[in-house]
Parts: structure tokens; C-alpha cells; sequence
């Protein structure tokens, strides 16, 4: 939906770029010694702003015109949106994948925090770290070549960065209370331990801290990315139960990434391009409101989960329609959550009735 919700700004950049180019296209040459009509100049630039208008509006990508300057000027316009639109469209869509592919590196990140730390408390002979060092969880952690050799290949291992991981073990782990009284238990037990390291994951790494700030000011959709990467490091610590003949699993984002990535280029492929029949669906069933005085984000909510409709029989309408409730509600504001949830529903409908959308599978015949 960000991305979307970019790539419609671009568009609405580069639409407002092709009027400034026709501007340009008729102002007064300033370096030519002839003299410029000014009146004749200004009646070509309005008639070229007035046809490109129209002509984009219908969705058309040339014009005519008697007038072979405005003719060239309105194509020219078309030519650079058309160039633009495409450039952007690609690199949204590029930047999409990489940022959930990034997702990965993030948690690998997170995951080998704690055996960077336990380096540093192995090697501070003021304070006693046996409990922080002696950690199963923390141990296996250190131990496992898995995570060793994809922090290495993705860069997330922290070696480049002693500096900081001293300044965090210093102010942020050794400070903490929950830290404190785990060092200072006789013989903690799995249970105390477990309960350590997740309070190391949650509190501490990603929690109110200048170390999740860390990942805040480097990880561009760090807010969305960070219940996902909790999520992974939840179950990571739960396929462990610390006894000596098991072993931490490493998770992966998706059982089946190139499915999901076909998904997810789909969906931005099918909403990016929504067909001007389905975006009038909105226009029409908005009422008293005019589509383009919509909030964006509704707007991006709605094309999306149009696009969804279309694109994937396989999902129900059902699971859809909430899905992009959730999604006005997160995002958008607090009254889209009940007006996007209207919209749909009589949307859904129309496309159902007219047999534009057929849901085919199991659990998806009473899908009304």
C-alpha cells in the first residue's frame, strides 16, 4: 500500500510536470529576434493544456490538432508521462520485493544481537556475567553455524559496528533492572532463562530503546517490518526447549517465497493499473463524495482490494473485505475504517452480480 500510495504520488507529480512542459513549450522566446506574439502564444498554451487535460482524463495516450506545435507539444507531454509512469511504476515495485526480502536480514540482525553481547560480558572481569553468558538460549544462539553464516553473508553479524554494541551493552543491557536480577539469581532455571531472553528480545533489543531507535533511523518501514520480525524471533525462541540434544530453528519470512512474490507483484501489478471501469466502481458508489476529494489512502485501500477481487479466485471475498478494513484502520483516518467496509460490501456485490468475480474452491461457494 506504501508503495502504491508513492507511485500515485509520482503520477500526480509527473501529470503536473507535463503542464509546466507545455508552459514551457509556449513561452516567449527571449533569445530570438523576432518579435514574439505574446497573445498568440498564450491562446496556444491554453488550447494545448485544455486537450492534454481532456485527453488524459479519457485515458487517451496522442492527440490531433491543426495546430502542429500544440499537436507536438500535448504528444511530447504524453511520451514523458507515459516514461515517467513506467520508471516509477518499475522501481516501486523493485523497492517493494527488496524491502520484504530486507525483512529477513533485519531479524538475522536482531537474532545475533545477543551473541555480540555475550562477547562483551565473556570479557568483562569486573562484573560477574556468568548467568547472561551461561544462557541456553544465548549459547545456542553463539553456536549456531546457521545464523553465523547468514549474518556473515547478509552483513547483519555487528562486527563493524564494535562502538556501538559496547554503547548498548554499557547503557541499555547492563542498565536494565530484569538484567540485574537475572545476573544476580543463584541457579536459574530453563524456565528463568527463556523467560530472560525474551525479555532481551522484547524489552530490551526491540522495545522503548535507543537500540530498536537503531533500527527506526536505518530501516525505512521499520514500524510495519517490527511486529514481523518480533513474530519471527517469538518462534525462534520457542522451537528451543534448552536441553542439550536440541537446537534453535531459524525461520524463514514465507514457506513459499516465490509464491508470495508472485502474489505481491500481482496485486501491485493489477492495482498500480486498475482499469478505468473499476475505478469509476468507486467514483459511483461514493455518492455525495467526489473520488478524487477521497483521502489517498482510501483510495489506494480501495483499488487494492478491487484488484484483490479480481486477480485471486482463490481468496474469499470475505477474508478480503477485512483485510482492507484492517488496513483503513491502521492507516487511514478514523472514520475510513466504516466507510471502506461500506464501499466494499456494495462493490463486492456489483461484481459478483454482474459474474465479473467467481470465487471457485473449497469454502468459497457461501461467500456472500
Amino acid at each position: 500500500m506504501q508503495s502504491l500510495f508513492a507511485l500515485e504520488q509520482c503520477k500526480e507529480a509527473n501529470y503536473e510536470l507535463c503542464l509546466e512542459q507545455i508552459t514551457d513549450a509556449f513561452a516567449p522566446d527571449l533569445n530570438s529576434m523576432e518579435v514574439q506574439d505574446k497573445v498568440a502564444l498564450n491562446l496556444q498554451k491554453k488550447t494545448a493544456t485544455k486537450l492534454f487535460e481532456k485527453a488524459f482524463k479519457q485515458g487517451d495516450t496522442s492527440v490531433d490538432h491543426e495546430d502542429p506545435r500544440i499537436k507536438k507539444a500535448v504528444n511530447e507531454c504524453f511520451i514523458f508521462y507515459s516514461k515517467a509512469a513506467k520508471k516509477d511504476t518499475d522501481f516501486f515495485l523493485k523497492n517493494t520485493i527488496s524491502e520484504i526480502e530486507k525483512i529477513y536480514d533485519h531479524y538475522i540482525a536482531v537474532l545475533s544481537l545477543p551473541p555480540a553481547f555475550a562477547e562483551l560480558a565473556e570479557a568483562d572481569k569486573k562484573v560477574s556475567h556468568k548467568n547472561f553468558v551461561n544462557n541456553a538460549w544465548i549459547n545456542t544462539l553463539r553456536h549456531h553455524e546457521g545464523l553465523r553464516k547468514d549474518a556473515l553473508k547478509l552483513g547483519r553479524h555487528w562486527q563493524d559496528k564494535p562502538d556501538k554494541i559496547k554503547g548498548w551493552f554499557r547503557d541499555v543491557v547492563r542498565q536494565d533492572n530484569e538484567y540485574l536480577n537475572y545476573l544476580d539469581k543463584k541457579s536459574p532455571t530453563l524456565d528463568d532463562q527463556k523467560k530472560f531472553i525474551n525479555h532481551l528480545f522484547k524489552k530490551v533489543i526491540l522495545g522503548k530503546t535507543v537500540i530498536n531507535e537503531f533500527f527506526e533511523e536505518e530501516v525505512l518501514r521499520w514500524a510495519e517490518d517490527l511486529e514481523i520480525v518480533k513474530g519471527l524471533v517469538e518462534k525462534t525462541v520457542k522451537s528451543y526447549n534448552g536441553e542439550p540434544n536440541s537446537t534453535i530453528q531459524l525461520h524463514t519470512l514465507s514457506i513459499n517465497w516465490e509464491e508470495d512474490r508472485e502474489f505481491v507483484e500481482k496485486l501491485y501489478n493489477k492495482a498500480s493499473d486498475l482499469e478505468q471501469p473499476y475505478r469509476d466502481l468507486i467514483a459511483n458508489n461514493t455518492r455525495n463524495w467526489e473520488v478524487d476529494r477521497l483521502p489517498l489512502t482510501d483510495r489506494m485501500i480501495l483499488e487494492m482490494a478491487i484488484a484483490e477481487l479480481l486477480e485471486f479466485p482463490g481468496i474469499p471475498v470475505k477474508v478480503t473485505i477485512n483485510e482492507y478494513i484492517e488496513l483503513a484502520k491502521n492507516y487511514s483516518t478514523p472514520k475510513s475504517r466504516q466507510f471502506i467496509n461500506g464501499i466494499l460490501d456494495v462493490i463486492a456485490k456489483e461484481l459478483k452480480d454482474t459474474g465479473v468475480v467467481k470465487k471457485s474452491g473449497r469454502g468459497l461457494m457461501d461467500n456472500k
